[in-house]
């Protein structure tokens, strides 16, 4: 069965974050690998992106971007071909029928909501899109469409966890040069090295454009590896190739 966590703050909006559950993807992709990407079976990436669709809303179309860890957002209208995604890292709708989708496999998902308006978005927030101003520019980009920052509510999907998210201090330091406060996402490691919580940047970025309910899963996608792909866990473990999960929010 397909595992779709869901944000109570989204209330009755069409969300889910889905894992490695289900599907029909083997070896190191085993389960719900939607990773167009990957070097995965193009058959079975395809029939997992499917299962996720329908376990979220069937007869729904799914609507991906090809992730470039970019802060650029899409404002979507229409299906769009899977070999005709634009290159950006975030999308927005009023359109009913359309899921959003974002692929993970450590970066930070962001769903947004403003039910009142008819408005979603999704975002997805690697450290670079991050720091970029993905999260800023998927607001501005709501906002075209008639949403009110002030009603906007956000969820933050699984992603690297904190003790998980070994960075150098040289990566630390262009936080602190953006803004010095950025000092508190970093918690002493190794010599040499810190600790990154960028699912708590994240959530500050968000905080500090103007959304007043930000929830937070806690899900550390690195810990997991029955529930979550992840990059960095591929990596350590030597392994060739790795899944994405995707995480969705529709009208």
């Amino acid at each position: 069965m397909i595992e779709l966590l869901r944000a109570p703050a989204l209330g009755d909006v069409k969300h889910g974050f889905a894992g490695r559950r289900g599907g029909v993807s083997t070896g190191v992709h085993a389960g719900l690998n939607v990773g167009l990407g990957s070097a995965d079976e193009r058959e079975a990436v395809l029939r997992n992106r499917d299962l996720a669709r329908d376990a979220l809303l069937p007869g729904a179309t799914l609507v991906t971007v090809h992730q470039v860890h970019s802060p650029d957002v899409v404002t979507v209208t229409a299906p769009i071909p899977e070999d005709d995604r634009p290159s950006a890292d975030a999308m927005v709708t009023d359109r009913p029928g359309l899921i959003l989708g974002i692929l993970t496999a450590d970066c930070v998902p962001v769903l947004f909501a403003d039910a009142q308006a008819g408005v979603v978005g999704a975002a997805h927030a690697g450290w670079k899109g991050a720091i970029g101003g993905v999260t800023d520019r998927t607001i501005a980009a709501m906002e075209v469409l008639g949403a009110d920052r002030g009603r906007i509510v956000t969820a933050i999907g699984p992603c690297i966890g904190r003790a998980s998210y070994e960075v150098t201090l040289d990566f630390a330091a262009r936080f602190a040069a953006e803004d010095a406060e950025n000092d508190r996402f970093f918690s002493a490691g190794r010599e040499g090295h810190c600790q990154f919580d960028i699912a708590a940047y994240v959530a500050a970025r968000l905080a500090g454009a103007g959304i007043g309910r930000i929830e937070m899963l806690d899900e550390d996608t690195y810990s997991q590896p029955e529930r979550f792909y992840s990059y960095r866990r591929s990596c350590h473990r030597g392994e060739p190739d790795y899944g994405r999960q995707i995480s969705m929010i529709a009208l």
